[in-house]
């Protein structure tokens, strides 16, 4: 397709005199003409035909008409253009759709003598058919006029924490959470609530997975109890958090769940009670049903029978070492099966699992002097080992090409929560961060994969973590978290409590490790990316922690983002990297360089737009893994 530019119309261009009866002369622009939105007449696969019908009040004249077209939304005459023929108050031209973008807009313009170029409204326009008919999801990520049970039918991912994903033989996904919602609407349903999904974007809710908690829990804490000379708890206070769903093969899938007792251990001014992992099975995800299989383990403690007192609040060394929640499995090719759970309290312990029962392959000893790995061992910790308040939770644990990988949440869930990752070639470690550094030498952990952020046209996203890695069977690899609104967002002072449900691509680097894409996932076809649609305007945004300034509380704030223009003659404007940087762009990969750095990119919804449309977004490290940078195309 040629370039034209203004000067060149006009020199092309014959003038050109239309004159319009008396009932035509409404609805025209200052300049004296009316021109309409372009219509694709024809589409082959050696070009699109395009016509805009017009007028042109009595004595004005124009100079040239056409079409131009961009990827920008409001493309005019000094971008891409092609001059049109006009016949009985219409103009068309043919678009070489071998040479446009895969997705492009066009406007047709005309040139008015001696004054400005008028442009119609934009259509959508591109070589890309499955491009041309895709709709972005439209369900509102304000879903507050949803929130309640008695729409829980409309709910799709509103209403979602902590979850946990799988894919069942049936195809679906199947999504499992924390009993967690805004206004406590699961209150009425049970609990580890589920969904489905065929297309990951579209969810269907399915209730809950357990009425009521099974009886082996309180008979299992009365029991310990009684061995420690306390008394019985009659009516235990119960939390439900942060269940793991598992394919173990066809026709078996086993959830691990976790139910917090919420009473102190002897009194206000001793610790909480212990946390208990149980096990369900199922045949039949669809069905909903699970059957309770009981007991697997529960917190542990190195400090003996008695040491149960709190003497403050400021007193973080809690009772318990490990705290049995926020259980993962991953299964081995030789069919282990390794248990890993932890929160916060002195790091996250691996014990290896009876394939066939799902339980501990021993039978575990009491759990208040544990001296051994007996109750797992230790695999990831944040801090001083001895620090048992760490501000870490939520592992996930997930196996690719020879690394089993664990997803970690940092922070306070609220705001500051973020994902960190790190790697091994053995499911009870080491494991190491992206700089090499050990899981376990008391370092923060490199790369940040996800963090509070905000792109420009909204409010952002806050308290993104505690996730759930899973695959499609084919190669692509996702990420599942809730996302949070930040406090008082449209005068709403609840809004920290909404939790929409994200689910994002993952991309992989050269060296294996996962970059999580900054837009949420929206099924867009993989149609190929052109070189050309990359010039332009992006926003950056870079998750810098540094950890001379890395505290347990972190930094609850969003990072921002900043325009960048990617010049079409190979350079970089920006701030963020020197002058006289470069980028070029591997097609085959989908790679964009910028200097050094190496931004992995697809095509995605932008949820910024009104009405959302479609962009192109990416992620990638520099430094080591100490700087994630995230892109979206404007």
């Amino acid at each position: 397709m040629k370039r034209f530019y203004w000067i060149n119309l006009l020199l092309a261009c014959v003038f050109m005199l239309v004159a319009c009866d008396d009932d035509e002369n409404t609805g025209f622009g200052p300049e004296g003409v009316r021109i309409e939105t372009p219509q694709i007449v024809e589409m082959t696969d050696a070009g699109a035909t395009i016509s805009a019908a017009f007028s042109i009040q009595e004595g004005v004249r124009y100079t040239g008409i056409g079409f131009c077209y961009s990827t920008d939304n409001e493309p005019t005459i000094y971008d891409s253009a092609v001059k049109g023929t006009v016949s009985n108050g219409t103009v068309t031209a043919i678009l070489n759709t071998s040479e446009l973008p895969a997705i492009c807009y066009v406007r047709a313009f005309i040139c008015i003598y001696n004054g400005a170029t008028v442009y119609s409204e934009a259509t959508l326009v591109g070589g890309d058919e499955q491009l041309l008919n895709y709709q972005a999801p439209t369900y509102p990520d304000d879903y507050t006029s949803i929130a309640g049970w008695e729409s829980r039918d409309q709910w799709n991912l509103a209403n979602v924490h902590d979850p946990s994903v799988m894919k069942a033989d049936d195809g679906y996904y199947y999504m499992y959470q924390t009993d967690a919602s805004y206004g406590n609407a699961h209150e009425a349903g049970g609990h580890f609530h589920c969904r489905r999904s065929q297309n990951l974007v579209d969810w269907e809710y399915l209730g809950g997975t357990m009425q009521e908690a099974p009886a082996w829990v309180k008979e299992k804490l009365n029991t310990l109890r009684a061995e420690e000379g306390l008394a019985p708890i009659e009516n235990p206070n119960y939390g439900y958090w942060a269940p793991v769903v598992r394919k173990i093969r066809n026709g078996l899938y086993r959830m691990y769940y976790c139910i917090v007792v919420n009473d102190n251990i002897d009194g206000e001014n001793s610790w909480g009670e212990r946390a208990f992992i149980g096990l369900m099975e199922t045949a039949d995800p669809a069905s909903n049903q699970w059957e309770d299989k009981g007991y697997v383990i529960c917190s542990s403690s190195d400090k003996g029978m008695n040491d149960y007192g709190r003497p403050s609040a400021s007193d973080w060394n809690a009772y318990f070492k490990y705290n049995a929640i926020d259980p993962t499995l991953v299964i081995t090719s030789d069919n282990r099966h390794w248990l890993t759970y932890g929160s916060w309290h002195s790091g996250f312990a691996t014990i290896e699992l009876n394939p066939e029962t799902g339980k501990t392959m021993n039978e575990l000893p009491s759990p208040w002097a544990i001296q051994d790995n007996s109750y797992g061992a230790l695999v990831a910790t944040r801090g001083d080992r001895n620090n048992r308040w760490q501000a870490s939770e939520g592992p996930d644990v997930v196996y690719r090409d020879g690394y089993y990988y664990m997803f970690i949440a940092y922070g306070q869930l609220e705001v500051a929560y973020n994902t960190r990752v790190v790697r091994s070639v053995n499911p009870e470690g080491p494991y190491v961060d992206m700089l090499g550094n050990s899981a376990t030498s008391g370092q923060d952990m490199y790369p940040e994969v996800t963090a509070p952020y905000k792109f420009a046209g909204s409010e952002g996203w806050v308290g993104i973590s505690h996730c759930g890695i899973f695959d499609d069977g084919n190669g692509n690899w996702f990420y599942a978290s809730q996302g949070r609104f930040p406090v008082n967002v449209g005068g709403n002072q609840y809004s920290n409590a909404i939790m929409m449900g994200h689910i994002r691509s993952i991309r992989w680097t050269e060296d294996g490790w996962p970059v999580v894409m900054p837009e949420r996932y929206g099924a867009v076809p993989k149609v190929a990316i052109t070189q050309s649609e990359l010039v332009g305007e992006w926003e950056l945004i870079q998750f810098k922690p540094t950890p001379e300034n890395s505290t347990l509380n972190d930094n609850a704030e969003q990072y921002g983002s900043v325009v960048i223009t990617l010049q079409e003659e190979g350079t970089v404007v920006s701030n963020a990297w020197g002058e006289g940087t470069t980028w070029s762009f591997d097609a085959d990969n989908n790679v964009l360089s910028i200097g050094d750095n190496k931004i992995y990119i697809q095509r995605e919804v932008d949820w910024e737009k009104s009405p959302r449309g479609l962009t192109i977004v990416g992620g990638g490290y520099e430094n080591g893994g100490r700087i994630t940078n995230w892109m979206k195309k404007i």
